[in-house]
């Protein structure tokens, strides 16, 4: 995860002690150590954040996961050969039989 204030809270670093999540920090300034994660920070905030007002965590949570249903189930993606993450992973596992 990068260095932003959201992510190197003590509230953050006693949760994933708590649970055995071990956190990992990009180096500053250095957006190529997870690119992957960056462009999807990107479109998610493109196409989801910066199209709604959230009027309740609720309303957030419901939009959100009509984003994220669109992302893997509807939307080609290039990376994919133009299929969508769900089509991927069934003929994915198809080929591993």
């Amino acid at each position: 995860m990068d260095n932003g204030p959201e992510f190197i809270s003590k509230v953050l670093d006693a949760w994933a002690h708590q649970n055995g999540v071990h956190l990992e920090f990009s180096r500053p300034g250095k957006p190529t150590d997870n690119p992957l994660i960056d462009s999807f920070n990107g479109k998610l905030r493109t196409e989801c954040l910066d199209q709604n007002w959230f009027a309740s965590l609720i309303e957030a949570q419901t939009k959100l996961e009509c984003h994220r249903k669109g992302y893997n189930i509807e939307r080609l993606h290039t990376a994919l050969n133009y299929q969508t993450p769900e089509e991927y992973l069934k003929n994915w596992q198809t080929k591993q039989q």
